[in-house]
């Protein structure tokens, strides 16, 4: 766990891929009960720590998780990211598409829409996107552009603009861009410390309580690949 913004309210952390925010059935100690942990032992904190989980991060992704450090900033923060006032920014490792007779480049001033219909296996743990409206779908909106490329893979940078289960995945698997290492969504093989390539880069957002901007990116993981696109 690494910490890269805290205050009196908020806390932001980089998160590693196998890291589980929230305690599930699994019974691993989840990143939140870490971050009480940073926190009672850095300030002396007697008794319980408060700390509120307002968003979550699925446990083979990497990168940056707001935490709430007060009741007052969980209310706000709540209320941010349920009208989309947090602006999160995700970077992902994607099967390079080809193209017939051209050479893919780099086109970062370029963003593509894609609108899906998702809908949710529960018993799988999985989502299935279709190009109109089905019986129990949610529709899923995001934006991606192209901001790398290497012989076999693209770098793609992608702003969510709804929030469904496992959104990113689903829908780059749909357009048959599934990430590295996803085997659930599609790729051939996985990554060897068992992540997907998709990382929570970037995090902007008025703070809730102080109301000055705040902007914080993630480093990119500590891998071959990942430091190519640097």
């Amino acid at each position: 766990m690494q910490v890269v913004y805290e205050d009196n309210h908020i806390i932001i952390v980089n998160k590693e891929s196998g890291e589980i925010v929230q305690g599930d059935k699994t019974g691993d100690v989840p990143l939140s009960e870490s971050v009480k942990a940073y926190i009672k032992e850095k300030y002396a904190k007697p008794g319980a720590v408060f700390l509120g989980v307002v968003h979550r991060l699925d446990r083979p992704v990497s990168g940056l998780v707001v935490f709430a450090r007060t009741s007052k900033a969980l209310a706000r923060l709540n209320d941010m990211f349920r009208n989309n006032e947090v602006h999160k920014t995700y970077w992902a490792i994607v099967k390079r598409q080809e193209t017939k007779g051209e050479r893919l480049e780099v086109n970062a001033e370029e963003w593509t829409t894609l609108e899906h219909w998702l809908t949710r296996n529960e018993k799988q743990n999985k989502s299935y996107a279709y190009d109109h409206e089905v019986p129990h779908s949610k529709k899923a909106v995001l934006k991606y552009r192209v901001i790398g490329v290497s012989d076999r893979y693209m770098l793609l940078e992608v702003n969510l603009l709804t929030g469904r289960h496992h959104q990113i995945r689903c829908q780059l698997a749909k357009i048959g861009c599934p990430i590295k290492g996803d085997l659930k969504y599609g790729a051939q093989r996985s990554n060897s410390d068992g992540s997907i390539s998709l990382l929570s880069r970037r995090v902007e957002f008025v703070h809730p309580v102080s109301k000055i901007q705040i902007t914080v990116e993630a480093p990119l993981p500590n891998d071959n690949l990942w430091q190519s696109f640097q």
